[in-house]
């Protein structure tokens, strides 16, 4: 699996926010910016898919921005690549037939190992939250191994 430049740039957001949390009151998408080095008029885009899917929340006007729509702890980096990205899979090759019944030259196989994979895939993403991940980039906690 790749994770695609948009769910990066989801991730790179919502760590600026976690990092920035203490400060009180939403963060205007172009401090967001400016803090992450993201083009703005791209990163607007994601902070709507990911205000879509219920990661933020938004306040309009003047001392607007964005805001975690849940504490950083509860907010997993599978769930934000899957709100910009789409399901965390290898590929879309459909489900593998079952007991021997694969008529394809061992393809059944494949599909099981690309399936399992996107699963490991999924569950290691799910190990970390945005809380986490502040820790560790704020080094109060062990660089990933």
């Amino acid at each position: 699996m790749r994770i695609s430049t948009r769910g990066d740039y989801a991730c790179r957001a919502l760590l600026s926010l976690a990092l920035h949390a203490d400060e009180g009151g939403p963060t205007s998408v172009r401090d967001i910016a400016d803090r992450t080095a993201l083009p703005q008029p791209y990163l607007e885009q994601i902070l709507l898919a990911l205000k879509g899917a219920g990661l933020v929340r938004s306040k309009r006007g003047v001392g607007g921005g964005y805001v975690l729509a849940r504490l950083p702890a509860e907010i997993k980096l599978s769930e934000i690549v899957s709100a910009v990205d789409g399901p965390i899979t290898l590929g879309d090759f459909g489900q593998p037939h079952q007991d021997g019944a694969c008529d394809h030259e061992g393809q059944c196989v494949l599909l099981q190992i690309w399936d399992l994979a996107g699963e490991h895939m999924r569950t290691y993403l799910d190990s970390y939250t945005l809380d986490q991940i502040a820790a560790i980039a704020n080094g109060d906690a062990p660089w990933p191994s």
